[in-house]
């Protein structure tokens, strides 16, 4: 299992950031979105908002490729006009690399309580 973590920030109107928030809800992603998610490896997706500063938190299986992902959404028709949708909302990091939208972050940081490891019996 692995764990990818990406930042993006949306528009700085509430208005525009209320709306990505209704894209997002679960009766109202669009199927395709969902079907790509869970065909290529990603066990779990979530989208956390602080501002107007997104977070993606990627859980995949061990053989799962962020290149490869990216790929298969760019041949597919629904999964590029989501991404043109998606971007009237969205605006690069300042630090993004010409053409990236997600900005893979590095981990600087981890730690694990003994309140999730196995205790002794």
């Amino acid at each position: 299992m692995q764990t990818y973590c990406f930042a993006l920030d949306l528009q700085e109107d509430p208005a525009l950031i209320e709306d990505y928030k209704r894209y997002h809800r679960p009766d109202t992603i669009w199927p395709a979105v969902l079907a790509s998610i869970c065909a290529d490896g990603v066990s779990s997706e979530e989208i956390y908002l602080a501002g107007n500063r997104l977070f993606m938190i990627l859980t995949t299986t061990d053989d799962f490729s962020w290149e490869t992902r990216q790929a298969a959404n760019a041949n597919s028709a629904d999964l590029r006009r989501w991404e043109e949708l998606m971007w009237k909302y969205q605006k690069p990091l300042a630090f993004a690399q010409s053409g990236e939208k997600w900005v893979r972050m590095e981990k600087i940081f981890e730690v694990h309580s003994a309140l999730s490891q196995d205790k002794p019996a």
